[in-house]
């Protein structure tokens, strides 16, 4: 059964940073474009990034700050953000990009002082 189970979510303070990951079951992510996409109160869910075979790309908010890995032994992707903002604060999903699964239970990720 196809599963994602996001975790590594948080409360830190601005500018400082976490790692998220997403476990995947029945998904092979080394085969599919995967995505990170969060969901702010209030917000639609959009777009943070996405990695692909030898691509990356980011929304234009956390270039520079976030960055998108995977470990396809572990069949896990990787959201390091640094430099957290207030404004990153949100429920963290991934899924795939050019196709969808059932959307995981996300991890909340709080940037507070």
């Amino acid at each position: 059964q196809e599963q994602l189970v996001e975790s590594g979510g948080g409360l830190v303070q601005p500018g400082g940073s976490l790692r998220l990951s997403c476990l995947a079951s029945g998904i092979r992510v080394s085969l599919n474009n995967m995505g990170w996409y969060r969901q702010a109160p209030g917000h639609e869910r959009a777009f943070v990034a996405r990695i692909g075979e030898g691509i990356t790309d980011y929304a234009d908010a956390v270039k520079g700050r976030f960055t998108i890995s995977r470990d396809n032994a572990k069949n896990t992707v990787y959201l390091q953000m640094n430099g957290l903002k207030p404004e990153d604060t949100a429920v963290y999903y991934c899924n795939g990009v050019a196709q969808w699964w059932t959307w995981g239970q996300g991890t909340q990720v709080t940037v507070s002082s």
